[in-house]
């Protein structure tokens, strides 16, 4: 503070201003140059490899729930409605978790905190591997909720500690491939589970997943304390240092940017596909367009398989365009927004064909795009953000759009039941959700400016450091 001090006494007003601002802006771009320049070690990939497991386990046990579908309607003898209120109790609580844990998980090392979640999500599983009521489902489904809301936020800080922005979309688009691996393989897995046995042991087969995850986790990764000190990134041999660390505003600005609402919408979009995708695309498949339960088994796995796909070329392509020199609107904005509302028209379109390839060809289409906001876009958050309030960033995005799962699932199941047919009930709900998605896509896309908002955070920075250094 003295050297401030000095400098506000030599400089007054404007002045000072000028001269914060380009130490700032001189102190980040020299840290990105020395972040760009350094390999990724082999450790910083075999966390985003156990990141990726960690992902697809999550979204394997959301599967479950969409899987066993008609066997749990048929044991509890639930309603549409019904069915729709239990899949959206997932969430809840959903961003009250994604809040809270968020901010407890910033006080403990990232081992013990994505392995205390790891474990939560298992015991919130264990009740259902035997005989039980709605009650019980419906409150497990509510923890499981809570305990998975920071799972993201925590896992996109692990991933932007360790990687330079040039390579932070790809590894970040691998952890999220795990949201569409993990119902790709328990789609054929679990549904031969469910028709063999029951659903319930889909439950008992992710529980011991979910715990051999855990031992690994723990044998694998870096032996730390459990509550948080200074945990080095590790992105080469050396301590990376954070290229937004410079910027130093209260964190309810973070909130009044313009590109924390265009994530808002892209997420709210993406979250819509995402949730109707776990909930309601086995039972449509079954119900709206009349496939068998065995081919269901099958057919569901191709929207997943088809997301992967989509995730990585979002990625790659986002990447390419920032080292050609594209700016991070486009690179990380347009990109989102372009894929979002690809995946919207197709929406729209398969619900005004006949069942036939054509009609699947789209549905797959529609379901495939549900990631790129959740991995592309945080990416582009990552690029103006802090490291050190980065993961509560996070946590409030994922608040705000876990309001997408608590209404979609629950909304198509009362429009199924009012409709005169399920598969117009279908047709109708999946036609709003499409033009939804359209319209939040292309508004979120233009929104998402990365440069504009870290020019504006820095712009922030010295303004209140130059208020704090005039003399009282």
């Amino acid at each position: 503070m003295d050297h401030i001090r000095a400098i506000s006494d030599q400089y007054r007003s404007t002045d000072i201003r000028r001269i914060f601002m380009v130490m700032a802006e001189t102190h980040s771009s020299e840290a990105g140059q020395r972040r760009s320049r350094r390999p990724v070690n082999q450790g910083a990939w075999g966390v985003v490899v156990l990141l990726f497991l960690f992902f697809t386990l999550n979204f394997a046990d959301k599967a479950a729930i969409g899987l066993g579908s008609h066997q749990i309607r048929e044991d509890l003898g639930l309603t549409a409605s019904q069915y729709g209120l239990l899949s959206s109790a997932f969430f809840w609580l959903f961003a009250i978790g994604a809040v809270v844990l968020t901010a407890a998980l910033r006080k403990i090392s990232y081992t013990w905190g994505a392995g205390l979640l790891m474990i939560s999500w298992v015991v919130t599983m264990l009740p259902l591997t035997v005989q039980t009521s709605f009650s019980v489902l419906l409150a497990c489904r509510i923890a499981l909720g809570f305990f998975e809301g920071p799972a993201h936020a925590l896992c996109q800080s692990i991933v932007a500690d360790r990687f330079s922005p040039e390579k932070r979309a790809t590894a970040g688009a691998v952890v999220n491939a795990g949201s569409s691996v993990g119902p790709l393989i328990a789609a054929p897995v679990l549904t031969w589970v469910i028709l063999s046995w029951s659903w319930h042991a889909a439950f008992a087969v992710l529980a011991a997943l979910g715990t051999l995850w855990v031992i690994v986790w723990f044998w694998y990764t870096e032996k730390l304390p459990f509550k948080r000190s200074h945990e080095p990134a590790v992105d080469g041999d050396s301590e990376v240092e954070d290229p937004n660390g410079n910027i130093v505003v209260p964190f309810r600005r973070l909130l009044t940017l313009q590109s924390f609402w265009g994530l808002v919408l892209l997420s709210f979009a993406g979250y819509l596909v995402s949730s109707l995708k776990v909930a309601w695309l086995p039972a449509y498949m079954n119900e709206g367009l009349g496939y068998s339960a065995s081919s269901v088994g099958t057919l569901v796995t191709l929207p997943y398989f088809a997301a992967v796909v989509v995730l990585l070329s979002a990625a790659l392509l986002s990447g390419r365009l920032l080292r050609k020199g594209h700016s991070s609107n486009v690179a990380r904005g347009y990109v989102t927004g372009g894929y979002l509302l690809a995946g919207g028209v197709s929406m729209i379109m398969f619900t005004q064909l006949q069942p036939g390839p054509l009609q699947l060809v789209l549905v797959i289409a529609a379901f495939a795009v549900n990631s790129v906001a959740t991995s592309v876009a945080f990416a582009g958050a990552s690029d103006f953000l802090p490291a050190r309030q980065r993961v509560a960033f996070f946590g409030c995005i994922i608040a705000a759009y876990s309001v997408a799962g608590i209404v979609a699932p629950y909304g198509l199941g009362r429009i199924v039941d009012h409709a005169p047919t399920a598969a117009q009930g279908y047709s109708t709900g999946f036609m709003f959700v499409g033009i939804i998605v359209c319209i939040f896509g292309v508004v979120g896309g233009l929104m998402l400016n990365p440069e504009k908002a870290k020019a504006r955070l820095v712009q922030l920075t010295a303004e209140y450091a130059a208020e704090e250094a005039r003399p009282a």
